[in-house]
């Protein structure tokens, strides 16, 4: 049997510019989102108790060869699509043309179950998995928070909304995406990991159809104006409306040169008079 893990190695940290919207990277930070480090997971248990072959699948460019070596520390194959980060910037409104390359790359090995996770970190929509199936025509369970075995069946656990579960048996092939939910990706040991800290990354070129929809500009999003009523009555009107000058006010209340325990009967009596104090409840007049 062949498991194959879906992963999108990227800048965790990316910046975006408030103003343009332009999305900064850092090749250097390229790790594994959560959600791809449970589906890994998910596809270490299973291959153990199935006796399977894991390979793990990226699209993008050299920043991805450092995650996949400690994805090599883990015992899986792995094979990078080659896919410059820019151009999969440009593939978020169309991941049907990923899917395809992705499929692409795989070659002869048609996997028995495909696992990734639900979506990927750098404002990815979650379709993937969805055209990743219709490619490799097969069944597809996605949002799953769970992932085990019932003697030959692959049974899941979806999450549903107001609370409920949905639990279901998956037949193969097919392909599941997962949640970053109670999964926790295992450490390499140590001799694994220097062994695989300078090995070589098999390289496969990127198969995009010729019609791929690109992204040429984006733009941050802005809210919407409100709709405010027309002002009414004429200008002069409108200007008293605003000053308040029509408005009857109390006089204002000169006090001294008074004493200091006159001056504080005087203010104490104003404040209980808006509302500040409560006479009764204060007692200031024995004061």
């Amino acid at each position: 049997m062949l498991i194959a893990v879906l992963l999108r190695a990227t800048d965790l940290r990316a910046q975006v510019d408030p103003l343009t919207g332009v999305v900064t990277h850092d090749a250097r930070l390229a790790a594994l989102s959560p959600a791809d480090q449970a589906a890994l997971e998910h596809a270490l248990v299973l291959a153990e108790a199935w006796g399977a072959r894991v390979l793990a699948l990226s699209a993008g460019g050299p920043e991805a060869d450092g995650p996949l070596r400690e994805v090599i520390a883990l015992g899986p194959e792995v094979r990078r699509v080659d896919l410059p980060l820019a151009y999969l910037d440009d593939l978020v409104c169309d991941e049907r043309a990923l899917a395809k390359a992705l499929v692409s790359a795989l070659g002869d090995d048609r996997p028995d179950l495909v696992l990734c996770g639900d979506r990927s970190a750098d404002r990815g929509t979650g379709a993937l998995p969805a055209f990743v199936a219709h490619e490799l025509g097969v069944v597809q369970a996605p949002g799953l928070v769970s992932l085990g075995l019932e003697g030959d069946d692959l049974v899941a656990e979806r999450r549903l909304d107001h609370g409920r579960r949905e639990r279901m048996r998956v037949p193969l092939p097919a392909v599941c995406s997962v949640e970053a939910s109670g999964v926790r990706l295992r450490r390499a040991g140590l001799s694994a990991s220097l062994a695989a800290a300078d090995a070589a990354i098999p390289v496969v070129p990127a198969v995009l159809p010729a019609t791929a929809v690109r992204v040429v500009q984006a733009r941050p999003s802005r809210p919407r104006p409100r709709h405010l009523p027309p002002p009414t009555g004429t200008a002069r009107e409108r200007l008293l409306a605003l000053t308040g000058a029509l408005l009857s006010h109390d006089p204002p209340t000169i006090v001294g040169p008074v004493e200091a325990a006159e001056a504080a009967d005087v203010l104490l009596e104003f404040l209980a008079k808006h509302g500040y104090l409560s006479e009764a409840r204060t007692g200031w007049k024995a004061l």
